[in-house]
């Protein structure tokens, strides 16, 4: 059996997406920026994509523009803005301790080599932002708030309605990376008060290599991407027509059925949180709970044993997790996300990361919770450190 559970890494394009992307490889293969009717067929599938994306968002369509990835969306927001506030002698930065490294390695690029001060917000043992740290931390030297949406490890959804309103009383650009969150909640960008967000395609049944940035009309940042006048003149090369049709497409079938996988995934989380927490001892749920979490997120951490070994022998059984961010995949260092929610180093060397969606079954459920239970207790069985662990409880 093959149990996929790391949709938060990606998640396979649909067929109804793909199907609408193929044109586009072939018959349809005119360059946008040219002036021949030809090349309407491009624009026009751009544009009614562009619509699709804005309308899920409540967003004017002028206000969306396509990227080549959620990673390039969010240095666009920090570099662009923190570039064009220099103007104005504004350079501080406020972030969280959490966030992703797209935000959080762009925070020590700014720092590093552009002298900007940053701010890194901590949270709770739950994973959330204090609004009353962001009201603290603000200066009148900031330029820019950027928070996470929903955090892609442990599922915590940020209070980003009421950091929004401070910001935007504060009048102080507000950025938000959603490319967790996108795939899975209502967002309302007027509602919440959000003058920047990014999103991925693939992380919504879209194909990779596109995202999107959602600039609310007045908000300026420099450009990142230097060239030619696509995008509105916002943002250089040659536009990834395909994969700007089958973002449009994702959304917009993502949409339709928001609630109800919304639903079917949170039922099955829970069945899982349940599970775990029935037949693992010891076992540390990491994040919030209920709505305040992901609905398809789970994230927990064994005493006594590596992730990574973990990951193995789930792997020999044909389960597919993660120990935490696909893009830190490569690095035996311990998740700083779960270092910030206060996890001693072993804790969160022993966490699993599982992710749910249009591939997971209640099959799989079951699968994962008759095969996790054995594989934890055998790895324990061989660590001197759950045998220290377990003296140190009182237990034999």
């Amino acid at each position: 059996m093959f149990v996929y559970m790391d949709h938060t890494a990606t998640t396979p394009t649909s067929p109804e997406v793909l199907e609408a992307m193929m044109p586009y490889f072939g018959e349809k293969f005119g360059n946008p920026s040219s002036v021949y009717s030809f090349s309407k067929l491009s624009r026009e599938a751009i544009e009614k994509a562009r619509s699709q994306v804005a309308g899920a968002l409540n967003a004017d369509p002028k206000e969306i523009f396509f990227t080549s990835s959620g990673t390039e969306a969010d240095n666009w927001a920090l570099k662009g803005t923190l570039e064009k506030a220099k103007s104005k002698g504004k350079n501080h930065l406020i972030t969280t301790q959490i966030e992703h490294h797209a935000i959080l390695h762009t925070a020590e690029y700014l720092h590093k080599f552009e002298g900007v001060d940053v701010t890194y917000l901590p949270v709770d043992s739950e994973g959330f932002v204090s609004v009353e740290d962001v009201k603290n931390a603000i200066t009148d030297k900031t330029a820019l708030v950027s928070i996470m949406f929903a955090n892609n490890e442990v599922g915590t959804i940020e209070p980003i309605a009421e950091i929004g309103a401070l910001c935007r009383e504060r009048k102080i650009p507000f950025h938000t990376d959603a490319v967790q969150a996108a795939a899975h909640l209502k967002i309302d960008v007027k509602a919440m008060n959000i003058d920047m967000l990014s999103m991925s395609a693939h992380k919504m049944y879209g194909p990779k290599g596109v995202g999107a940035f959602y600039l609310r009309k007045g908000v300026n940042p420099e450009n990142f991407m230097h060239g030619g006048g696509q995008e509105s003149h916002r943002r250089a090369s040659t536009e990834n027509i395909a994969g700007i049709v089958g973002f449009g497409q994702a959304m917009e079938i993502l949409q339709g059925r928001l609630e109800a996988d919304k639903a079917l995934n949170s039922a099955r989380r829970d069945k899982l949180i349940a599970g775990i927490l029935e037949k693992i001892p010891h076992a540390k749920l990491n994040g919030a709970t209920g709505d305040k979490r992901l609905p398809n997120n789970v994230n927990f951490s064994f005493i006594g044993v590596e992730g990574e070994t973990l990951l193995l022998d789930l792997d020999a059984k044909g389960i597919s997790a993660s120990t935490g961010s696909a893009c830190s995949s490569d690095s035996l260092d311990p998740s700083h996300v779960l270092l910030a929610l206060g996890l001693k180093h072993e804790m969160a060397h022993g966490s699993l990361r599982f992710t749910l969606g249009r591939l997971t079954t209640d099959e799989h459920i079951d699968y994962l919770l008759e095969v996790l239970p054995e594989i934890v207790a055998r790895r324990r069985a061989m660590s001197p450190l759950w045998e220290d662990y377990i003296k140190s409880q009182g237990e034999n």
